[in-house]
């Protein structure tokens, strides 16, 4: 029901495109892993209950030109809305050091599911894919300071290189910070 949608959403723009369409599911062995930490310490709680909580088992990412970015995002955003999923979190990295981006996660009413979109331009989206196995050994509880350092830096250097679309700096949180 959700990529379907999400599909639909996809054709009524040219103007971007769904990347990453067959990584939309988590990897087996993380969403293990995030069930897991669900379960531990809640009796009672079902396993089908704790899928459904995780942020990103199931996730999408729409690609837009700079140019088409910040119009292209709140025109998505509407669309999502219209299907009838419910916007729980939205976070704006376009002015941080380390990403950049907006995640958004959203609930399917039906099922409960919750889903990630992301929204990246055609460079955003690529230094998140060069950076993400730095961000994997960040949060990593095994990797020595030192080298998280080294791994923060790397993010900040490639991240200072990504053009910021104009207006994407605008599009707010949600909930609002201090909401």
């Amino acid at each position: 029901m959700i990529t379907p949608a999400m599909r639909d959403i996809e054709s009524e723009d040219p103007d971007r495109t769904l990347v990453g369409l067959d990584h939309r599911l988590k990897g087996p062995d993380r969403l293990k892993e995030k069930v897991g930490d669900q379960l531990h310490g809640r009796p009672g709680l079902e396993s089908e209950q704790a899928v459904s909580n995780i942020k990103d088992a199931i996730r999408f990412t729409f690609e837009y030109s700079d140019e088409h970015y910040a119009a292209g995002v709140r025109a998505d955003h509407a669309r999502i809305e219209s299907r009838g999923f419910v916007l729980i979190e939205q976070r704006n990295s376009w002015n941080q050091e380390c990403y950049k981006g907006i995640n958004s996660r959203w609930r399917e009413p039906e099922t409960g599911q919750v889903f990630e979109v992301q929204f990246h331009t055609p460079v955003s989206f690529e230094a998140k894919q060069l950076t993400h196995p730095a961000y994997e050994r960040i949060r990593n509880p095994n990797t020595a300071d030192a080298e998280v350092d080294e791994l923060y830096a790397l993010q900040r250097d490639v991240c200072a290189r990504i053009p910021v679309p104009r207006g994407a700096a605008e599009i707010e949180d949600y909930p609002r910070k201090g909401a």
